[in-house]
């Protein structure tokens, strides 16, 4: 897989945190986890449960040999976004990111969840919709 920064960018792999000083193509020769700055939440930016749960996995990415705080966090809050949720779409995607934590691919998972923002802003605004009507 072949990645290109621009100066003063940042890229995680396997927990390091690099960051180049110009415009650089990094070519990743074998399987590894990263994440572009570009796709890093920050804590206050997690202000959905959907976000909160990316935010979780990507923990686990960032920092892939202690998850275990992580992931505990994460199963819990998967389990209260699942009891409560009525969207198909949502728990079909709900689905398919479990099983992509299970078995550890982070980066995917974190895309699937990436996905679903529009579908949970579509759920917030319809739950929103009576309260502004009144």
């Amino acid at each position: 897989m072949k990645i290109s920064l621009r100066a003063g960018e940042r890229v995680y792999i396997n927990g390091a945190v690099l960051r180049v000083d110009r415009k650089v193509s990094l070519e990743l020769v074998n399987d590894v986890m990263f994440l572009l700055e570009g796709q890093i939440m920050q804590a206050p930016d997690a202000t959905t449960a959907l976000r909160q749960l990316y935010f979780m996995v990507q923990l686990m990415l960032m920092n892939p040999t202690d998850i275990r705080d992580a992931l505990a966090l994460y199963a819990q809050h998967h389990s209260a976004l699942v009891a409560v949720c009525e969207s198909r779409e949502m728990l079909t995607g709900l689905a398919a990111v479990d099983e992509m934590v299970g078995a550890t691919r982070y980066y995917e998972a974190l895309k699937r969840i990436r996905a679903l923002f529009p579908v949970e802003q579509a759920i917030l605004a319809g739950a929103a919709a009576p309260f502004e009507a009144a």
